[in-house]
């Protein structure tokens, strides 16, 4: 469930129905929870698009022809006939039972923000966020692979791009599965919790700020800054996120947090909600720039740790 997006301004009559459509939304987090733990649609959508706008032409011809492969899914109430739905395709299949519950655990990597930063714990096996983005990458690279698996590993690898860079996704505090178990309000919105309030609602109404969505966004993010966005490892981009946890998710709301007990519920008033916004439209800015040149790597170019068969020979 997400708030829907292309909405104006938050003032006068824009404000009012935005109230209308957050208070929805709680009434659906009440009535209808969602099996999935990741952004909203709104943010994987948003990252998505802005690294399609991003990614070199080739690599966009190569991910447009896997994305007309969809039906190789054979997920029909989960389609990925764009980069879009691709970018949700991996929490709607979620609702397809046992067939991909292997997956589950592939969304998150739950290090505490109090205990030194180390993935070799969550990531044991592989079954977390940052080892799976890896694996992803490197089978869409194989073109020696079946489509159903390139395109699968598409869909993951821009879905769990996304969820890196949504902090909660890669950070816990004394066993909170990622602020699921934080009580929470929003604004006025009662009766959340702290992971969905990083997931969508802040999410929503951080992307749809003025200058709204992904041009909005790229739009605030100069040449430069790109560049910059685009360095690191996994790690690098697994420490940051972990350390915007500890110091913005949980210690802008719980004073100390590490030394004192939490308390029952936390609220995220009207400023802090302010203050957020621009923090988190720089990390859709961040997946977005990133997974462009993780896709970049894995369909035009020569990444060592990214097998490249050879490309098919050009049609005379």
């Amino acid at each position: 469930m997400t708030l829907r997006r292309h909405r104006a301004g938050l003032s006068g009559k824009s404000m009012i129905r935005f109230r209308l459509q957050a208070l929805f939304a709680a009434l659906s987090l009440l009535l209808f929870p969602s099996p999935a733990a990741a952004w909203w649609e709104y943010g994987h959508e948003t990252t998505a698009e802005v690294a399609m706008k991003l990614v070199k032409p080739r690599t966009r011809q190569s991910i447009l022809s896997l994305l007309k492969q969809q039906e190789v899914l054979e997920t029909p109430t989960c389609p990925a006939r764009t980069i879009e739905e691709a970018s949700v395709w991996p929490d709607c299949i979620k609702t397809l039972g046992d067939r991909f519950s292997y997956a589950y655990s592939w969304h998150f990597q739950d290090i505490d923000i109090c205990k030194p930063f180390d993935l070799k714990e969550p990531c044991a096996g592989g079954n977390c966020l940052s080892s799976q983005i890896a694996r992803a990458q490197r089978m869409v690279a194989d073109r020696e692979l079946p489509p159903r698996d390139r395109l699968m590993a598409l869909a993951f690898l821009v879905h769990f791009v996304g969820d890196l860079h949504q902090p909660l996704h890669g950070s816990e505090h004394d066993g909170d599965q990622g602020g699921n178990k934080v009580k929470a309000s929003y604004g006025f919105i009662p009766g959340t919790n702290l992971h969905s309030i990083w997931d969508g609602l802040l999410a929503d109404r951080a992307i749809s700020t003025p200058p709204a969505g992904a041009e909005g966004i790229l739009s605030q993010t100069p040449p430069e800054r790109r560049v910059e966005m685009a360095q690191g490892t996994l790690k690098d981009w697994s420490l940051e996120s972990w350390e915007l946890a500890r110091t913005k998710v949980y210690g802008s709301l719980i004073p100390d947090p590490c030394t004192k007990p939490a308390p029952e519920k936390v609220v995220m008033n009207q400023a802090k909600i302010e203050e957020l916004i621009p923090l988190l439209r720089e990390q859709v800015a961040k997946g977005g720039v990133r997974l462009a040149r993780l896709l970049d790597e894995a369909l035009d170019g020569n990444h060592p740790e990214v097998a490249h068969p050879p490309r098919p020979a050009k049609k005379s």
